[in-house]
Protein backbone atom coordinates (compact mmCIF):
# COMPACT_ATOMS: atom_id res chain seq x y z
CA UNK A 1 0.00 0.00 0.00
CA UNK A 2 1.35 3.22 -0.63
CA UNK A 3 1.42 6.03 1.50
CA UNK A 4 -1.22 8.33 -0.36
CA UNK A 5 -3.51 5.45 -0.18
CA UNK A 6 -6.47 5.13 2.04
CA UNK A 7 -7.72 1.16 3.10
CA UNK A 8 -11.29 -0.12 2.79
CA UNK A 9 -12.41 -2.80 4.23
CA UNK A 10 -15.90 -4.13 1.97
CA UNK A 11 -18.46 -6.25 3.49
CA UNK A 12 -21.58 -7.74 1.18
CA UNK A 13 -18.67 -7.02 -2.03
CA UNK A 14 -20.53 -9.15 -4.27
CA UNK A 15 -19.12 -9.25 -7.91
CA UNK A 16 -16.75 -6.62 -6.94
CA UNK A 17 -19.11 -3.23 -8.45
CA UNK A 18 -18.48 -1.45 -5.69
CA UNK A 19 -14.75 -2.22 -5.05
CA UNK A 20 -14.32 -1.12 -8.60
CA UNK A 21 -14.94 2.30 -7.61
CA UNK A 22 -13.06 2.12 -4.48
CA UNK A 23 -10.07 1.15 -6.26
CA UNK A 24 -10.29 4.14 -8.80
CA UNK A 25 -11.07 6.47 -6.21
CA UNK A 26 -7.66 5.47 -4.50
CA UNK A 27 -8.42 3.28 -1.79
CA UNK A 28 -6.85 0.08 -1.38
CA UNK A 29 -9.04 -3.03 -0.07
CA UNK A 30 -7.54 -4.88 2.87
CA UNK A 31 -10.38 -7.42 2.26
CA UNK A 32 -13.54 -7.77 0.13
CA UNK A 33 -16.16 -10.06 2.62
CA UNK A 34 -19.15 -11.93 0.66
CA UNK A 35 -20.93 -14.98 1.87
CA UNK A 36 -21.38 -16.07 -2.04
CA UNK A 37 -18.88 -18.01 -3.03
CA UNK A 38 -19.20 -17.82 -6.74
CA UNK A 39 -18.88 -14.00 -6.06
CA UNK A 40 -15.63 -14.51 -4.17
CA UNK A 41 -14.28 -16.40 -7.01
CA UNK A 42 -15.21 -13.94 -9.13
CA UNK A 43 -13.26 -10.86 -6.70
CA UNK A 44 -10.40 -13.31 -6.99
CA UNK A 45 -9.95 -13.69 -10.39
CA UNK A 46 -9.96 -10.43 -11.01
CA UNK A 47 -7.72 -9.11 -8.50
CA UNK A 48 -5.57 -11.76 -7.58
CA UNK A 49 -3.44 -9.70 -4.99
CA UNK A 50 -6.65 -8.94 -2.80
CA UNK A 51 -8.00 -10.83 0.26
CA UNK A 52 -10.96 -12.18 -0.17
CA UNK A 53 -13.07 -13.87 2.50
CA UNK A 54 -16.38 -16.15 1.81
CA UNK A 55 -17.76 -15.47 5.11
CA UNK A 56 -21.29 -14.87 6.74
CA UNK A 57 -20.79 -10.84 7.77
CA UNK A 58 -22.33 -12.42 11.37
CA UNK A 59 -19.11 -14.08 11.68
CA UNK A 60 -16.49 -11.51 10.67
CA UNK A 61 -14.91 -10.08 14.15
CA UNK A 62 -14.24 -6.24 12.86
CA UNK A 63 -11.52 -6.13 15.56
CA UNK A 64 -9.09 -7.69 12.63
CA UNK A 65 -9.45 -4.11 10.89
CA UNK A 66 -8.90 -2.29 13.09
CA UNK A 67 -7.69 1.20 12.25
CA UNK A 68 -8.78 0.75 8.65
CA UNK A 69 -9.73 4.21 6.87
CA UNK A 70 -13.17 3.49 5.76
CA UNK A 71 -15.79 0.56 6.07
CA UNK A 72 -18.06 0.59 2.93
CA UNK A 73 -21.01 -2.04 1.59
CA UNK A 74 -24.04 -3.08 0.28
CA UNK A 75 -25.67 -4.22 2.76
CA UNK A 76 -29.40 -5.75 1.98
CA UNK A 77 -32.38 -4.07 2.50
CA UNK A 78 -34.39 -4.74 5.64
CA UNK A 79 -38.11 -5.72 4.10
CA UNK A 80 -40.33 -3.42 4.33
CA UNK A 81 -42.39 -5.11 6.88
CA UNK A 82 -40.18 -4.76 9.42
CA UNK A 83 -39.44 -0.96 8.98
CA UNK A 84 -40.59 0.03 12.19
CA UNK A 85 -38.28 -2.69 13.48
CA UNK A 86 -35.58 -1.30 16.69
CA UNK A 87 -32.12 -1.79 15.17
CA UNK A 88 -30.88 -4.98 16.52
CA UNK A 89 -33.75 -7.32 15.62
CA UNK A 90 -33.95 -11.22 14.68
CA UNK A 91 -34.47 -10.99 11.25
CA UNK A 92 -31.65 -12.28 9.24
CA UNK A 93 -32.09 -10.29 6.25
CA UNK A 94 -31.34 -7.09 7.94
CA UNK A 95 -27.75 -6.52 7.84
CA UNK A 96 -27.63 -3.08 8.90
CA UNK A 97 -27.10 -4.13 12.91
CA UNK A 98 -23.70 -5.90 11.61
CA UNK A 99 -22.86 -3.02 10.11
CA UNK A 100 -23.33 -1.06 13.28
CA UNK A 101 -21.43 -3.97 15.06
CA UNK A 102 -18.53 -3.59 12.81
CA UNK A 103 -18.29 0.22 12.99
CA UNK A 104 -17.86 -0.44 16.66
CA UNK A 105 -15.41 -2.66 16.83
CA UNK A 106 -13.18 -1.46 13.65
CA UNK A 107 -13.41 2.32 14.33
CA UNK A 108 -12.93 3.47 11.06
CA UNK A 109 -12.60 7.12 9.84
CA UNK A 110 -15.40 6.88 6.97
CA UNK A 111 -18.35 4.57 6.59
CA UNK A 112 -20.22 4.29 3.47
CA UNK A 113 -23.28 2.23 3.22
CA UNK A 114 -25.74 1.78 -0.26
CA UNK A 115 -29.01 0.29 -0.36
CA UNK A 116 -32.08 0.42 -2.98
CA UNK A 117 -33.96 3.85 -3.08
CA UNK A 118 -36.91 2.47 -1.37
CA UNK A 119 -35.03 2.70 2.14
CA UNK A 120 -34.96 6.40 1.43
CA UNK A 121 -39.10 5.96 1.92
CA UNK A 122 -41.53 7.88 4.53
CA UNK A 123 -42.11 4.28 6.24
CA UNK A 124 -38.09 4.27 6.81
CA UNK A 125 -37.79 6.88 8.34
CA UNK A 126 -37.85 6.17 11.77
CA UNK A 127 -35.73 3.18 11.15
CA UNK A 128 -32.98 5.86 9.11
CA UNK A 129 -33.67 8.03 12.26
CA UNK A 130 -31.93 5.01 14.79
CA UNK A 131 -29.51 4.22 12.51
CA UNK A 132 -28.38 7.58 12.20
CA UNK A 133 -28.51 7.96 16.22
CA UNK A 134 -26.23 5.10 16.87
CA UNK A 135 -23.74 6.25 14.70
CA UNK A 136 -23.73 9.62 16.06
CA UNK A 137 -23.04 7.79 19.33
CA UNK A 138 -19.94 6.12 18.12
CA UNK A 139 -18.93 10.02 17.03
CA UNK A 140 -19.98 10.51 13.23
CA UNK A 141 -22.01 12.62 11.08
CA UNK A 142 -24.29 11.13 8.78
CA UNK A 143 -25.25 12.04 5.87
CA UNK A 144 -27.78 10.66 3.46
CA UNK A 145 -28.69 10.87 -0.27
CA UNK A 146 -30.56 9.10 -3.47
CA UNK A 147 -28.41 9.42 -6.32
CA UNK A 148 -28.97 7.91 -10.08
CA UNK A 149 -26.30 6.21 -11.98
CA UNK A 150 -27.43 7.85 -14.73
CA UNK A 151 -26.44 11.23 -13.89
CA UNK A 152 -22.45 9.28 -13.70
CA UNK A 153 -22.39 8.13 -17.44
CA UNK A 154 -24.16 4.83 -16.42
CA UNK A 155 -26.57 3.95 -19.06
CA UNK A 156 -29.30 2.58 -16.77
CA UNK A 157 -32.17 4.67 -14.76
CA UNK A 158 -31.01 3.25 -11.66
CA UNK A 159 -31.44 5.06 -8.30
CA UNK A 160 -29.44 4.00 -5.23
CA UNK A 161 -29.80 5.50 -1.38
CA UNK A 162 -26.43 5.96 -0.32
CA UNK A 163 -25.35 6.82 3.59
CA UNK A 164 -21.66 8.58 4.71
CA UNK A 165 -20.61 8.88 8.02
CA UNK A 166 -17.55 10.40 8.92
CA UNK A 167 -15.66 11.99 11.97
CA UNK A 168 -16.40 15.71 12.60
CA UNK A 169 -12.80 16.69 11.89
CA UNK A 170 -13.36 14.92 8.28
CA UNK A 171 -17.21 15.17 7.92
CA UNK A 172 -16.93 19.41 6.81
CA UNK A 173 -14.66 18.07 3.89
CA UNK A 174 -17.53 16.31 2.61
CA UNK A 175 -19.86 16.98 -0.18
CA UNK A 176 -21.63 14.77 -2.11
CA UNK A 177 -20.69 14.48 -6.20
CA UNK A 178 -21.92 16.79 -8.35
CA UNK A 179 -24.27 15.38 -11.22
CA UNK A 180 -24.21 16.74 -15.32
CA UNK A 181 -23.49 13.04 -16.68
CA UNK A 182 -25.59 11.95 -19.09
CA UNK A 183 -25.77 7.98 -19.62
CA UNK A 184 -25.37 6.47 -22.93
CA UNK A 185 -28.36 4.57 -24.85
CA UNK A 186 -28.95 1.12 -24.46
CA UNK A 187 -28.30 0.91 -28.31
CA UNK A 188 -25.18 3.30 -28.14
CA UNK A 189 -23.37 1.10 -25.28
CA UNK A 190 -23.79 -2.37 -26.23
CA UNK A 191 -24.38 -2.54 -29.92
CA UNK A 192 -20.69 -3.55 -30.69
CA UNK A 193 -21.64 -6.38 -28.56
CA UNK A 194 -25.24 -7.13 -30.26
CA UNK A 195 -23.82 -7.41 -33.59
CA UNK A 196 -20.40 -9.14 -32.83
CA UNK A 197 -21.96 -12.46 -34.81
CA UNK A 198 -22.90 -10.93 -37.56
CA UNK A 199 -26.47 -10.04 -36.94
CA UNK A 200 -27.82 -7.77 -40.13
CA UNK A 201 -30.44 -6.22 -38.30
CA UNK A 202 -27.98 -4.35 -35.29
CA UNK A 203 -28.40 -0.93 -37.25
CA UNK A 204 -31.79 -0.77 -36.94
CA UNK A 205 -32.05 -2.18 -33.14
CA UNK A 206 -29.66 0.43 -32.01
CA UNK A 207 -32.16 3.39 -33.51
CA UNK A 208 -35.07 1.72 -31.20
CA UNK A 209 -33.05 1.19 -28.32
CA UNK A 210 -32.23 4.91 -28.06
CA UNK A 211 -33.06 5.20 -23.76
CA UNK A 212 -31.13 4.35 -21.31
CA UNK A 213 -31.44 0.69 -19.77
CA UNK A 214 -34.71 0.50 -16.86
CA UNK A 215 -32.70 -0.66 -13.58
CA UNK A 216 -31.64 -3.99 -13.56
CA UNK A 217 -32.00 -6.72 -11.33
CA UNK A 218 -31.15 -10.13 -10.21
CA UNK A 219 -34.26 -11.70 -11.80
CA UNK A 220 -37.23 -12.31 -10.92
CA UNK A 221 -37.87 -14.44 -7.84
CA UNK A 222 -41.12 -16.49 -9.84
CA UNK A 223 -38.68 -17.47 -12.54
CA UNK A 224 -35.45 -18.10 -10.55
CA UNK A 225 -33.48 -18.35 -13.38
CA UNK A 226 -31.75 -15.35 -15.44
CA UNK A 227 -34.01 -12.75 -17.02
CA UNK A 228 -34.69 -9.19 -16.98
CA UNK A 229 -37.08 -8.76 -13.95
CA UNK A 230 -40.98 -8.98 -13.03
CA UNK A 231 -43.69 -8.57 -15.93
CA UNK A 232 -43.49 -4.43 -15.90
CA UNK A 233 -39.43 -4.72 -16.04
CA UNK A 234 -39.64 -6.94 -19.11
CA UNK A 235 -42.26 -4.59 -21.05
CA UNK A 236 -39.95 -1.76 -20.93
CA UNK A 237 -37.21 -4.05 -22.03
CA UNK A 238 -39.45 -4.70 -24.68
CA UNK A 239 -40.00 -1.28 -25.66
CA UNK A 240 -36.16 -0.56 -26.17
CA UNK A 241 -36.40 -3.93 -28.67
CA UNK A 242 -35.09 -6.14 -26.03
CA UNK A 243 -36.50 -9.79 -25.13
CA UNK A 244 -36.29 -10.08 -21.03
CA UNK A 245 -37.57 -13.51 -20.61
CA UNK A 246 -34.22 -14.72 -20.48
CA UNK A 247 -30.20 -14.41 -20.92
CA UNK A 248 -28.69 -15.59 -23.45
CA UNK A 249 -25.23 -17.46 -24.26
CA UNK A 250 -24.11 -15.46 -27.39
CA UNK A 251 -25.14 -12.49 -29.37
CA UNK A 252 -27.82 -13.08 -32.40
CA UNK A 253 -26.76 -15.02 -34.93
CA UNK A 254 -26.44 -13.90 -38.89
CA UNK A 255 -29.51 -15.68 -39.54
CA UNK A 256 -31.92 -14.42 -36.15
CA UNK A 257 -34.77 -12.12 -37.74
CA UNK A 258 -33.73 -8.26 -38.43
CA UNK A 259 -37.02 -7.23 -36.73
CA UNK A 260 -36.70 -10.05 -34.18
CA UNK A 261 -36.34 -9.08 -30.51
CA UNK A 262 -32.69 -9.89 -28.91
CA UNK A 263 -31.52 -11.19 -26.02
CA UNK A 264 -29.09 -9.94 -23.60
CA UNK A 265 -25.85 -11.53 -23.10
CA UNK A 266 -24.26 -11.32 -19.38
CA UNK A 267 -21.86 -9.50 -20.80
CA UNK A 268 -24.05 -6.55 -22.60
CA UNK A 269 -25.30 -6.20 -18.51
CA UNK A 270 -22.41 -6.00 -17.00
CA UNK A 271 -21.76 -3.11 -19.57
CA UNK A 272 -24.57 -1.59 -19.00
CA UNK A 273 -24.11 -1.40 -15.01
CA UNK A 274 -20.97 0.22 -15.74
CA UNK A 275 -18.10 -2.93 -15.11
CA UNK A 276 -15.25 -2.45 -17.53
CA UNK A 277 -14.84 -5.43 -20.39
CA UNK A 278 -12.18 -6.50 -18.81
CA UNK A 279 -13.84 -7.69 -15.82
CA UNK A 280 -15.00 -11.09 -15.97
CA UNK A 281 -17.45 -13.66 -13.62
CA UNK A 282 -17.59 -16.64 -12.41
CA UNK A 283 -19.81 -19.15 -11.66
CA UNK A 284 -23.12 -20.24 -13.89
CA UNK A 285 -25.18 -17.75 -15.88
CA UNK A 286 -27.85 -17.26 -13.86
CA UNK A 287 -24.69 -16.76 -10.96
CA UNK A 288 -23.37 -14.42 -13.42
CA UNK A 289 -26.21 -12.61 -13.74
CA UNK A 290 -27.04 -12.14 -10.74
CA UNK A 291 -23.80 -10.74 -9.33
CA UNK A 292 -23.98 -8.51 -12.34
CA UNK A 293 -27.46 -7.32 -11.48
CA UNK A 294 -26.93 -6.93 -8.14
CA UNK A 295 -24.08 -5.22 -8.44
CA UNK A 296 -23.36 -1.30 -7.52
CA UNK A 297 -22.48 0.87 -10.79
CA UNK A 298 -18.90 1.28 -10.20
CA UNK A 299 -18.53 4.92 -12.02
CA UNK A 300 -21.09 5.78 -8.75
CA UNK A 301 -18.95 4.33 -6.42
CA UNK A 302 -15.94 6.09 -7.53
CA UNK A 303 -18.09 9.43 -7.72
CA UNK A 304 -18.62 8.76 -3.97
CA UNK A 305 -15.46 7.11 -2.95
CA UNK A 306 -13.61 10.45 -4.96
CA UNK A 307 -15.71 12.47 -1.95
CA UNK A 308 -15.12 10.70 0.59
CA UNK A 309 -11.13 10.41 0.19
CA UNK A 310 -11.01 14.01 -0.38
CA UNK A 311 -12.55 14.68 3.18
CA UNK A 312 -10.00 11.81 4.75
CA UNK A 313 -7.32 13.92 3.44
CA UNK A 314 -9.24 17.02 4.38
CA UNK A 315 -9.22 18.53 0.66
CA UNK A 316 -11.78 20.02 -1.72
CA UNK A 317 -12.07 17.97 -4.52
CA UNK A 318 -13.56 19.46 -7.73
CA UNK A 319 -15.24 15.76 -9.79
CA UNK A 320 -13.93 15.12 -13.40
CA UNK A 321 -16.34 15.58 -15.69
CA UNK A 322 -15.41 12.31 -17.30
CA UNK A 323 -14.86 8.72 -15.59
CA UNK A 324 -13.15 6.13 -16.57
CA UNK A 325 -12.89 2.92 -16.05
CA UNK A 326 -10.32 1.80 -18.55
CA UNK A 327 -8.05 0.42 -15.47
Amino acid sequence: MTQSQLSVVEICAGAGGQAIGLELAGFKHADAIDIDEDACKTLRLNRPDWDVTHADVSDVDGRAYSGIDLLAGGVPCPPFSIAGKQLGGDDERDLFPEALRLTREIEPRAVMLENVRGFAAPRFETYRRRLAAELGDMGYEVQWTVLNAVEYGVPQIRPRFILVALRHDDARYFSWPATGLNGLSVGETISDLMGELGWPGVEQWRGKANRPAPTIVGGSKKHGGPDLGPSRARAEWRRLGVEGKSIADLAPSPDFPEDGLPRLTVRMVARLQGFPDTWNFVGTKTSSYKQVGNAFPPPVAMAVGLRIEAALSQRDLTLPRQLSLAK
